[in-house]
């Protein structure tokens, strides 16, 4: 077994009850369309089964130890470089860290992140088409501070230099807010 069928079977079972937010898609499609994202911009294997498995850490009962165990550090440094360290601190202050963390950490990290958050602005787009401003009800933070989040994650993905991913996130996140 490759490693990106390896991390496809270990995260399908760690995330085997969850759902995306506010709906019953099963969650396993987000870090398979993450796992995509990076295979069709021509990332590597490893960077592949990190976009794949970067919500494990945060969201299951998997831990660092165990990807690392499965996978060796590389992609574990990238998984954890990938997961919120303190669940515990309020949405403000977790989305704030992201924002600095992400301005100067290292590509490999930038780059999962930001095929990460380009499902998530392409999954809100999609509902938000679908079902109009309802969609800003399933998340804890509405509209004014989802779009604070994601054009500050572009800022910092862009900080550094800019790839094509973050430009192809700066323009799904301008056409989701910007619309008038």
């Amino acid at each position: 077994m490759n490693v990106i069928e390896k991390a496809l079977h270990i995260a399908a079972k760690a995330h085997v009850n969850q759902r995306r937010k506010g709906s019953d898609i099963p969650y396993i499609t987000h870090p398979v369309a993450v796992g995509m994202i990076l295979m069709r911009a021509g990332y590597n294997d490893k960077l592949i089964a990190a976009g794949i498995l970067h919500d494990t850490v945060e969201d299951t009962d998997l831990t660092l130890m165990d990807i690392e165990h499965e996978f060796g550090s590389e992609i574990a440094d990238i998984v954890k470089g990938c997961s919120e360290p303190n669940k515990s601190l309020s949405w403000d202050q977790r989305k704030l860290h992201t924002i600095e963390y992400l301005k100067r950490a290292p590509s490999d990290i930038r780059t999962v992140a930001c095929a990460d958050k380009l499902h998530n602005i392409r999954s809100i787009t999609n509902d938000y088409e679908q079902i109009g401003d309802e969609i800003w009800s399933k998340f804890n933070a509405g509209k004014d501070k989802q779009e604070w989040y994601y054009t500050h994650i572009v800022d910092s993905l862009k900080f550094q230099i800019s790839f094509p991913l973050v430009e192809e996130l700066e323009k799904a996140v301008h056409h989701l807010f910007k619309r008038k």
